[in-house]
């Protein structure tokens, strides 16, 4: 098992660059599959979770090449309509290839997908939108899934604005035949982005970046070459840990229309960020203070589906909170798991109440001390780097692949920000 080991106490300073959304390639490996064309993915983070999906791919029968950010995928003929159980177990977005393997062999099977343990995760949507669009499954030890008459429009109302439900079902109505509505959809960064790369290889799809989407199936789609969105998640991380050891950073390669939310979150917690077109900026020297509601009640932090604040932007922002002059209760209202890594923080000297498995109360200022931690998934993972980075003394941070999984070179980024960070086996 690789490790991290952090001597903190020293101000993350400098400039990081940030990479491509993982939350928006991995869907669009999945969407190579809708095509016997070549693809072409630009900005594409060289991350654990992206080279399982490639590995699917592989398996599926398809050609990868990778040359730095630019992946090419070709699947000309489909080998398999089968994903293994071990890639299955490595990667969540596996469920994402159903879809494209129901248009190109008319059945799919795969088992229960892995991915990070932060709770119940449904795939009700998954399911209710493909057997809206014609498909039939059977669900046991594996999924399995055919569709007897072909995929073919509908009308469908999520329950839930799922990211990844919304994602699958985009894939499968742009391939039906007929006009498909998806109303309560997902909306977030990552799901315009995949949208506008089917539109490219051919799609018809109206309302990108609201919550109904109409899609007119078209018969087949070609090939096409696009760029990854940058990773909002990924530079809201950097920010929250050089504001929460005290630092100055300009994190490169973002965009405005992503932050306006975050910003009212960094807000809260008394933290000053300045958006630009292409970059945003962490001045130095502020006094960081929780700014209490306008009845002087303590303000609550809470996630939900976009625009609001991210569900994947809660860990780290909950070790800024510690760092931070005041109380705050966070709110996680997605996963009952999330918040179990504020027992790390606790153990290294944070003052916070875990109210119920989606509410705690951080108050701070706290000073951590160095201690050994487990990384239990990808943003409680980048949280607990954070901790470590602030508290005194050395700090161990085991499982290092979970934090790699979703987040590109954060040894050399944190290195280059100054952080005395190593990594070994």
């Amino acid at each position: 098992m690789s490790i991290f080991e952090i001597e903190g106490g020293v101000p993350l300073r400098g400039t990081v660059r940030v990479s491509g959304n993982k939350n928006a390639i991995l869907p669009m490996i999945a969407a190579c599959i809708l095509t016997d064309q070549e693809m072409i993915l630009e900005n594409v983070p060289d991350i654990i979770d992206v080279r399982h999906m490639l590995d699917v791919i592989v398996e599926l029968g398809g050609k990868v090449e990778r040359s730095g950010e630019r992946v090419s995928v070709h699947l000309a003929h489909v080998k398999s309509s089968e994903i293994s159980q071990a890639l299955c177990n490595k990667v969540r977005t596996s469920i994402l290839c159903v879809a494209p393997l129901l248009h190109r062999t008319g059945k799919a099977k795969l088992y229960p997908p892995g991915g990070d343990v932060i709770g119940r995760r449904r795939l009700d949507t998954h399911f209710y939108g493909l057997q809206k669009l014609g498909a039939t499954l059977e669900l046991g030890s594996t999924y399995d899934f055919t569709v007897p008459k072909g995929l073919s429009g509908s009308d469908l109302f999520f329950d839930e604005p799922s990211v990844t439900g919304t994602e699958h079902i985009l894939m499968a109505a742009a391939v039906s035949a007929g006009h498909t509505i998806i109303r309560n959809a997902a909306c977030e960064p990552h799901v315009q982005d995949l949208a506008h790369m089917l539109n490219a290889m051919g799609a018809r799809i109206t309302g990108i970046g609201t919550n109904q989407l109409e899609i007119d199936g078209v018969s087949s789609l070609r090939g096409t070459t696009h760029r990854v969105c940058h990773d909002h998640i990924e530079a809201a991380s950097y920010l929250a840990l050089a504001a929460a050891t005290g630092g100055e950073i300009k994190v490169e390669g973002t965009d405005l229309h992503a932050y306006w939310m975050c910003k009212r979150v960094f807000a809260t917690l008394g933290v000053k960020i300045e958006l630009f077109k292409d970059h945003i900026h962490l001045p130095a020297d502020q006094e960081l203070r929780i700014n209490p509601d306008y009845d002087g009640s303590i303000p609550v932090i809470g996630d939900g589906p976009w625009p609001q604040f991210a569900t994947d932007q809660m860990s780290c922002m909950i070790t800024l909170a510690t760092q931070v002059q005041g109380s705050v209760l966070f709110f996680e209202k997605m996963f009952e798991s999330r918040l179990y890594f504020v027992d790390r923080l606790i153990a290294m000297g944070a003052n916070a109440v875990v109210c119920d498995p989606h509410r705690v109360v951080i108050s701070g200022r706290s000073q951590l001390r160095g201690t050994t931690l487990s990384s239990p998934d990808i943003r409680a993972g980048m949280a607990l780097l954070g901790a470590a980075l602030c508290a005194t003394g050395k700090s161990t941070v085991q499982n290092a692949n979970m934090i790699e999984r979703g987040y590109e070179h954060v040894e050399e980024k944190l290195l280059g920000l100054g952080a005395r960070i190593s990594r070994r086996a």
